[in-house]
């Protein structure tokens, strides 16, 4: 893997979208995002305070000039509005079997665009830039098992079960690649 981290995630692109690093300019979408019932059900179970977002949001800076790797904000390329983020993070999980030091990827998008094919444009092509970077190393998703959608995406994006566990004390499905 890269010893030598990236200070802010590139940008790249898809057909439809632009993945660059989140801005400051992003906040209110993002945070309006986060307190969304519908994004939150299948990732941590409720909606974010504000605060909670700008912690999450902070984070996103630091995971790229540590680690080389983050997540990226998702621009919509025909309305330039942020409409997501999806990367990858090793947030230190504590479960078992253990992820700590695999690439984890993850993503997560507004309602309004749900159900139009971006998820799996961008989780694909986010894909693709790991392989870029970390060559043909393991990367890893956990996904709540009633999150239909997503488990879909990754599987068309060559995630397979690894096994089934707890995460915070509910039901978690690890997957790999």
């Amino acid at each position: 893997m890269n010893n030598s981290p990236a200070t802010s995630a590139p940008v790249i692109e898809t057909k439809r979208t632009i993945l660059r690093a989140h801005q400051l300019g992003d906040f209110e979408a993002y945070a309006a995002m986060w307190t969304d019932p519908v994004v939150t059900r299948f990732i941590g179970g409720k909606p974010r305070t504000r605060e909670e977002s700008w912690m999450r949001f902070l984070r996103h800076a630091g995971l790229w000039s540590l680690l080389g790797y983050g997540f990226w904000a998702i621009e919509e390329k025909a309305t330039g509005r942020f409409i997501g983020e999806a990367g990858f993070h090793d947030l230190k999980r504590d479960m078992e079997p253990s992820i700590e030091g695999i690439p984890e990827a993850g993503w997560a998008l507004v309602p309004a665009v749900h159900g139009a094919g971006f998820a799996t444009e961008v989780v694909g092509r986010v894909l693709a830039w790991g392989e870029e970077t970390f060559g043909r190393e393991k990367t890893v998703c956990i996904i709540d098992p009633e999150n239909v959608a997503s488990l879909r995406v990754a599987a068309k994006c060559g995630f397979r079960e690894v096994v089934q566990t707890t995460y915070h004390d509910a039901p978690t499905i690890l997957l790999a690649r």
